[in-house]
């Protein structure tokens, strides 16, 4: 299992992530495009690292608004914040956007040292801690795009972090276009409105998933 890449096992050699994988009795599935992956929604424990594919993880309020709070590639982990806070009042899963290969294992086998005190297990555990950490980072600008009023403000902001991020101008979107309002949390067809109106204007220009924003247009 080519896991090493995997920030959770940074600093681990590869014969310790073998023998931690099957000390935690993990496990290998596949899932295929709206499959659901893991369901965090009556309090699920599990703990999973993308192999292959994407996938989102996805709440739903009580009203069924859909709402994207993280997008997944190969080698993220996720479940971790969930698992450690035990419990989740609303509805969190994982879903499949682009055909996957998750490898499973259970929190306890982290929470619950093994007898031998290994010192790639204590590496592992201050890993998690950091990846953690790393997700709060990346909620906060998710909190300032949300804080913008107008969809073009979202938007905009959207594109600026993510320019930011990946220091370019032009970049790819991590979901489709249409996913994109359940990240900004708008309505898809207002959305789509906007986009236009700001292509027109000059101020993005896009051509399916790759976005570039215009000279001038930064907010």
């Amino acid at each position: 299992m080519e896991i090493y890449d995997c920030p959770l096992f940074y600093g681990i050699d590869q014969n310790d992530c073998i023998q931690m994988l099957s000390c935690f009795e993990s496990n290998v599935k596949s899932f295929t495009p709206r499959e659901t992956i893991c369901n965090y929604s009556q309090g699920n424990s599990k703990i999973g690292i993308l192999q292959s594919g994407s996938a989102n993880m996805i709440r739903i309020d009580h009203e069924g608004n859909r709402t994207i709070l993280e997008t997944l590639e190969k080698n993220n982990v996720f479940g971790e914040a969930l698992a450690f806070s035990g419990n989740s009042k609303d509805s969190i899963f994982v879903e499949c956007e682009k055909p996957c290969s998750v490898i499973f294992f259970d929190y306890m086998h982290i929470s619950k040292r093994c007898e031998n005190v290994c010192m790639h297990h204590t590496i592992l555990v201050q890993n998690m801690f950091r990846l953690i950490a790393e997700k709060l980072l990346i909620m906060s600008s998710r909190v300032e795009v949300l804080s913008h009023r107008t969809i073009r403000g979202k938007l905009m902001c959207y594109f600026n972090i993510t320019s930011a991020a990946q220091n370019s101008t032009s970049f790819e979107l991590p979901f489709s276009v249409s996913a994109l309002a359940d990240y900004i949390c708008t309505d898809r067809s207002a959305m789509m409105r906007e986009l236009k109106n700001m292509k027109n204007e000059g101020l993005v220009e896009m051509d399916k998933r790759t976005v570039t924003i215009k000279k001038g247009s930064l907010l």
